[in-house]
């Protein structure tokens, strides 16, 4: 019975252990996801506006100006960029978004795939370790741009993905990435990069009435690549507070776990123990009455 004592005491001390440990992890996270929270709490307004603006203008184009990262035409070859996290240990975040990335090549993109047309750029560990292993053809130039995360390092990924549609080598480029909601939700989404998406029928009756200086051509010339460029980047810190958020909630649910597995091992300690007492006063007894008999 003492080894059995033994075995629960170690499981005890083990779960104690990595309790320890998940919340840690979760204090860590929920750290990190007020910095990361407040940056994309700031860039989503800039960046939605600046998205309208253009979609505005390239809706409202009397064909006047050359709009190469607009033009829409026949999708032989695709890039779809995937925003994973560097690390584990945050639920199914990443699951989901490769899961989502999968999806997205087979309902869209089928065609292009059969024939090896489908090219992933992954922004992120998982993203490049997963689409790697399985034989996809991957871009691995951007995928440790969380290890210094700032404009100018995502900035280098959304002009490759501008160069390489410019120059006609790929004909459209989707972008896959969680958005942020709050610490227990986030959305995971699919959305066309390029060409830069026109607004609606609906939304395109109203046209804006803007005053171009210097000309049209030299303004759209100079913001497109800007305004996708803070696109890209405001996608990627959605990822960074949604990665953040996902693991304070993995690692509290997580420390839950502990907490009730603990409570299930002291009670089974505790009648290992009950019994173990049991059989040695059993054992005194019949011993005593032995002697006395």
């Amino acid at each position: 019975m003492s080894g059995a004592l033994k075995e629960v005491r170690n499981r005890i001390k083990s779960v104690q252990s990595t309790q320890q440990i998940t919340k840690a992890m979760k204090m860590v996270s929920a750290a990190k996801l007020r910095r990361a929270q407040d940056a994309i709490t700031q860039m989503r307004p800039y960046a939605q506006k600046l998205q309208e603006v253009l979609a505005n203008i390239v809706s409202n184009d009397d064909g006047g100006v050359d709009l190469a990262l607009a033009t829409e035409r026949a999708i032989e070859k695709v890039l779809i960029i995937v925003v994973t996290s560097d690390r584990g240990l945050c639920g199914g975040y990443n699951s989901n978004l490769i899961k989502l990335a999968r999806q997205v090549i087979q309902e869209k993109y089928s065609t292009q795939a059969a024939k090896g047309n489908v090219q992933m750029l992954p922004i992120g560990k998982k993203g490049f370790e997963h689409f790697t292993k399985n034989g996809f053809s991957v871009v691995d130039n951007f995928w440790d741009i969380f290890t210094g995360l700032s404009f100018d390092n995502v900035k280098t990924a959304a002009k490759y993905a501008m160069e390489v549609f410019a120059n006609k080598e790929v004909d459209a480029v989707e972008l896959v990435y969680s958005e942020f909601k709050n610490a227990a939700t986030q959305r995971f989404v699919a959305e066309p990069f390029l060409p830069v998406r026109k607004l609606s029928k609906d939304q395109g009756k109203l046209k804006a009435d803007f005053i171009f200086e210097p000309s049209k051509e030299v303004l759209i010339r100079e913001l497109m690549p800007k305004i996708l460029n803070t696109q890209l980047f405001k996608a990627v810190l959605d990822a960074n507070a949604s990665e953040h958020g996902a693991r304070m909630t993995a690692m509290d649910k997580a420390s839950d776990n502990a907490n009730e597995l603990l409570k299930s091992l002291k009670i089974s300690y505790n009648r290992a123990r009950q019994a173990a007492i049991t059989t040695e006063l059993t054992e005194i007894v019949s011993g005593a009455a032995a002697l006395n008999g």
